[in-house]
């Protein structure tokens, strides 16, 4: 029997990928575990293995196709024994429709957001006999088949008939669409939130605009998850900003201290450099371990108490941004967190990253403190419940034991979601941090 390779879900959030690349073509021979595919998410490309063995009997998606749905039929394998031109030629095969670059697979071709569903009209045409072809995409089958629509009796309106989600929502009252997708997405994942009725349609912003006087740059993939997520964010989490100024001299003099002892190796480059930012990935995660209740993430039913420190830092690539976790950062020294970070932010920047690295943790460091940004606030990334903002380290006068002097001044804010972190526990919070970067002895004890 012809089996399916289907588009993975390489993450929780994941929703649909771009299939950057075939390995194998039809006709070549796969084992499980074998590599058949490159895989690109909005975050990092990731390499597709081979779960079953088989002959490639029929390639769906051509490499290059962006927007692929996750669950959707990519490829059919012919069993062991099996006629591949009858696997290929098969229902299953028959029932993935062959997409092109310029049509994404499984996408269904619903008008946007600024315009209405078209009405599904009732069938005109005899219920297809058993055995004839019902064209639809597979989102539209999945919710027939949740709600007991059947498919036979639903005149399709996208192209050449194909029955398409809109068409479907309507013979189920409407209701259908949001509660199908809900089920179909894993429980860990967050759902962006539908675009809101106030939202100005495309067409009304482009007309503001001479055509020659401007170029539409597309939505990838990653900018598309950018605006989701932080839509979630601004519409779901009640957030509050606190801020403080702490003094960096002690620790830039430490920072001098440490990396002038780096033993130096066959290359003749130091073992390690620590960084600024190292030393305030740190100072937030041993801010966390002594406020253990800060250290947590907001549930529907509970709080989630996180045992360990995995410290986020927001790192820039081209268009976009991403943000690697230092795990158990607390248990870790300078030395280790400066190597770590070093190689994550490469491999973030390379889209090389797996979802492990950059999914989950319990806070993140935001620094904008090298572009001259003197204070700013961040928007929480959920499943977090805070961010922390740098600015940037700036001689300012300040007033010691009743005199004036000098003092490397670097102002710092919290954000923080208040359903998790109340007023008193985020200022416990700041202050802590601020005590471990005014005195950074403590973050080598």
């Amino acid at each position: 029997m012809p089996i399916e390779i289907t588009m993975p879900a390489l993450s929780p959030t994941m929703e649909e990928g771009n299939l950057a690349k075939w390995l194998v073509k039809e006709g070549d021979q796969v084992s499980a575990g074998d590599v058949i595919a490159e895989i690109e998410t909005d975050k990092a490309t990731m390499e597709v293995e081979a779960v079953d063995e088989g002959t490639v009997a029929k390639i769906h998606v051509p490499e290059g196709t962006e927007g692929v749905k996750v669950n959707a039929v990519i490829a059919v394998l012919a069993e062991e024994g099996e006629d591949v031109s009858a696997a290929a030629s098969s229902d299953v095969a028959a029932n993935a429709e062959p997409v092109t670059a310029e049509t994404p697979a499984t996408q269904d071709p619903e008008p946007e957001s600024i315009a209405a569903p078209p009405t599904p009209t009732p069938a005109t045409t005899p219920t297809p006999e058993k055995g004839d072809r019902i064209f639809a995409s597979p989102l539209a089958r999945r919710i027939a088949q949740q709600n007991d629509v059947d498919l036979g009796t639903i005149q399709g309106s996208g192209p050449h008939g194909r029955i398409v989600k809109a068409d479907v929502e309507g013979i189920s009252g409407g209701s259908v669409g949001a509660s199908a997708q809900t089920s179909a997405q894993p429980a860990a994942s967050q759902q962006a939130p539908a675009a809101t009725a106030e939202a100005m349609p495309d067409d009304q912003i482009l007309a503001f605009y001479k055509e020659e006087e401007y170029e539409l740059l597309p939505h990838d993939s990653m900018r598309k998850i950018i605006a989701s997520r932080l839509t979630e964010s601004t519409q779901t989490i009640p957030s509050y900003f606190l801020s403080m100024d702490c003094e960096l001299d002690a620790m830039l003099a430490l920072r001098k201290q440490i990396n002038s002892a780096a033993p130096v190796g066959e290359d003749e480059k130091p073992a390690y450099k620590v960084s600024v930012n190292d030393f305030i990935i740190k100072a937030m995660a041993l801010a966390l371990k002594d406020v253990p209740m800060a250290n947590a993430s907001w549930t529907s039913s509970s709080r989630l108490l996180h045992k360990h420190s995995d410290v986020g830092v927001a790192v820039a690539i081209p268009d976009g941004l991403i943000t690697p976790i230092i795990r158990q950062a607390e248990t870790k020294t300078l030395s280790v967190i400066s190597n770590e970070m070093k190689d994550l932010a490469k491999r973030a920047r390379d889209k090389k990253l797996a979802p492990h690295e950059f999914q989950g943790g319990s806070t993140a460091v935001s620094n904008l403190g090298m572009f001259g940004v003197s204070n700013f606030t961040s928007i929480i990334n959920p499943p977090h419940a805070s961010i922390i903002s740098i600015g940037a380290g700036e001689q300012k006068a300040v007033v010691k034991d009743g005199a004036l002097s000098m003092a490397t001044i670097m102002t710092v804010t919290f954000a923080f979601d208040h359903r998790v972190i109340d007023g008193a526990l985020g200022a416990q919070l700041a202050g802590a941090f601020k005590n471990y970067i005014e005195k950074p002895m403590g973050m080598l004890v």
